[in-house]
């Protein structure tokens, strides 16, 4: 009975934060739960779910991990680089505003001479603290 607890607990704690390690300490419970439906004492219960649970980690987790992250995916700002946005108050390099990706940022100009008015098209340079440096 408690390694069916500790299949849900599992479980739940996986959907709710995106961990992969717990969905298969999750699997790993329920081969310790089969175990002990088959007449196996404590330590092999034990024994099984920590044997799931190594091979899963140690075999499994790599190719997830590996397929999550392949190259060339850009996160977080790194993706805002590059990206069109519009202007919607005048920018320049003391400042103004942009829609970028359907959020209104501020924004400044890299080059200190241009000037952007709104409705101009700009592209994202760089994101420096909360602010779009645009061109």
């Amino acid at each position: 009975m408690w390694w069916l607890i500790a299949v849900g607990a599992f479980g739940i704690f996986g959907v709710l934060t995106s961990f992969v390690e717990m969905g298969m300490l999750a699997v790993a419970a329920l081969a310790a739960t089969i175990a002990a439906g088959a007449g196996g004492n404590f330590l092999v219960q034990v024994v099984v779910f920590m044997v799931v649970a190594i091979v899963l980690l140690a075999f499994v987790r790599p190719v997830v991990v590996r397929h999550n992250n392949t190259p060339g995916t850009r996160t977080g700002i790194d993706a805002l680089k590059g990206a069109s946005a519009v202007v919607l108050e005048r920018v320049d390099e003391h400042g103004g505003r942009i829609k970028l990706n359907g959020e209104v940022w501020s924004a400044r100009t890299l080059d200190s001479t241009a000037v952007f008015e709104p409705g101009a098209q700009v592209d994202v340079a760089d994101i420096v603290g909360a602010t779009a440096v645009v061109m």
